[in-house]
Parts: structure tokens; C-alpha cells; sequence
């Protein structure tokens, strides 16, 4: 069940995100490939939806202060309770416009009720459901 794949986020790199010699960590991209995953998520059901797993994320190019980060997201399969969301990460370089392959992942994600147990996502929302908080 491979769907096309869709903007899920784009995010500006700042100081804020990056190391002392301008290369951004690692740790805010995983970050923005787990949002990215939780928003393919929710094209399934308004519920919570967890990570319950992400395969190896190798990086193929580092990404600098001042590029735009691009996800794109896909729904590689589903089940009853849980979806596995293809994650691809580009930079776009903020001197040259150019665009770099930086990494791609895949991660399953799980919807949950309140208590934190499996529920499907094809149910009405979950009970207590807050947009804000995921």
C-alpha cells in the first residue's frame, strides 16, 4: 500500500539547531523525521499515535545553518492499529539553492487511547483527543 508521497514538514535551520561549526545535529533531524511521521499518522485517524519503532537513519550529507529542511512522508503499509510511514529528508542549501538527499527512514507509528493501549485507527477519535498534544 505504498502511497504518493506529500510535504509533511519544512523547517528553516537556525544557530539554535546546530553545533559550533554550522552543521545542524543529528538529534534535530530524527526529531523532525518523528513529527513528520506522527502527521502521515494522523491522515488515518485523529488519535494519539506513538512511535513504536524507526529503522537505521544514515546520513548521506550534512545539513547547515541557514538550509531549508524538507520532509516528505508516505504511508508504506497499515494494519489495524498501526501504520508504517516512509520518511525522506532533502536540504536545500541556502547559498546555492541546490537540493541534497540527506537521509531517509521509515518508522511505525501506533495509535493509542488514552491509556496507552493499541487501538484501531479506524475508530472515531479517541476520547479526550487534544490536537495540541499529539
Amino acid at each position: 500500500m505504498t502511497t504518493e508521497e506529500h510535504l509533511a514538514l519544512r523547517v528553516h535551520m537556525m544557530p539554535r539547531h546546530a553545533n559550533w561549526l554550522g552543521t545542524v545535529f543529528g538529534g534535530t533531524i530524527l526529531s523532525l523525521i518523528d513529527q513528520a511521521g506522527f502527521h502521515e499518522a494522523t491522515e488515518h485517524g485523529r488519535h494519539r499515535w506513538v512511535t513504536a519503532s524507526m529503522d537505521a537513519v544514515d546520513f548521506s550529507a550534512p545539513v547547515y545553518i541557514g538550509d531549508m529542511v524538507t520532509l516528505y512522508t508516505r504511508t508504506v503499509s497499515s494494519g489495524t492499529s498501526s501504520v508504517t510511514v516512509g520518511v525522506r529528508v532533502v536540504a536545500s542549501r541556502v547559498q546555492t539553492g541546490e537540493d541534497v538527499e540527506v537521509t531517509t527512514a521509515q518508522l511505525t507509528m501506533v495509535s493509542v487511547d488514552p491509556s496507552g493501549k493499541p487501538l484501531p485507527f479506524s475508530t472515531p477519535p479517541t476520547a479526550g483527543y487534544d490536537a495540541s498534544h499529539g
